[in-house]
């Protein structure tokens, strides 16, 4: 019996840790496809956080490029919107790095899943 409980009070606490995990992974990632909708959406900023070189290659359509050297300027970063941010591929970790930072100075963030590689992918439009 107790381990029965204990079992049921284990499985609860995962089941509820995984609700807060997915609930946070929802409220704070975007994909191309819904970002690609929401483009010209008001309140949306982009902010590509790519080196500048990468940047002038191409980056997406009104992004603002803002490298980790000059994070701390917090230049092109909104606080009336949600600042879309973005790095080079899924595997990538410069734009959750970014978001952290952000969002631990009071900006609204989510993060573009798989970043400019995956936006390419599905052949959207690139500024140069």
């Amino acid at each position: 019996m107790f381990a029965d409980t204990l079992q049921h009070m284990f499985t609860s606490k995962s089941q509820h840790r995984a609700v807060e995990f997915f609930d946070a992974k929802l409220e704070f990632l975007i994909d191309p496809v819904a970002l690609k909708d929401m483009l010209n959406s008001p309140g949306i900023n982009i902010i590509d956080v790519r080196d500048e070189q990468s940047y002038r290659e191409g980056h997406l359509p009104g992004a603002i490029n803002l490298p980790k050297d000059r994070w701390s300027s917090f230049s092109g970063l909104s606080r009336s919107g949600t600042n879309v941010i973005y790095c080079y591929s899924l595997t990538c970790q410069l734009s959750a790095r970014a978001c952290k930072e952000f969002a631990e100075n009071d900006y609204e963030v989510k993060e573009l899943i798989g970043g400019f590689e995956e936006w390419k992918k599905k052949d959207f439009p690139v500024e140069r």
